[in-house]
């Protein structure tokens, strides 16, 4: 039977195979929402090491916003991701969604990394 958990497990692998036969190596930007927080790391597939994380529970972002399940957090998290990103040298990544709709915070997440600075 497919439960929504089942679902959600299904588009996350089917988005992670398309992401890995388009990436050519590149570093994986991936995003994980809960109900209160929102999640980034950059990861190298390769060697499977996180290389850059930020987060709404980091206490850097958690001074700086009100409540961490808002579309303002997260685009917090994405600017303070490709801050983390850059002084890591680090510049193009590919943006791993997992299993959720680019809408929302997810596009906040996104759209932040992108203007401070990171290609994907």
């Amino acid at each position: 039977m497919n439960t929504p958990k089942k679902l959600f497990e299904r588009r996350q692998a089917r988005v992670r195979y398309a992401l890995k036969n388009a990436a050519n190596g590149k570093l994986r930007l991936s995003v994980f929402r809960s109900g209160k927080h929102i999640y980034a790391q950059i990861i190298d597939d390769v060697k499977g090491l996180t290389l850059a994380s930020a987060s709404t529970l980091d206490k850097e972002i958690r001074g700086q916003i009100k409540k961490s399940s808002t579309v303002e957090a997260a685009g917090f998290v994405g600017k303070v991701i490709a801050e983390r990103a850059t002084k890591s040298g680090i510049s193009e990544v590919v943006f791993d969604r997992g299993g959720y709709i680019y809408h929302g915070r997810v596009k906040a997440l996104a759209d932040a990394a992108r203007e401070a600075g990171l290609k994907f």
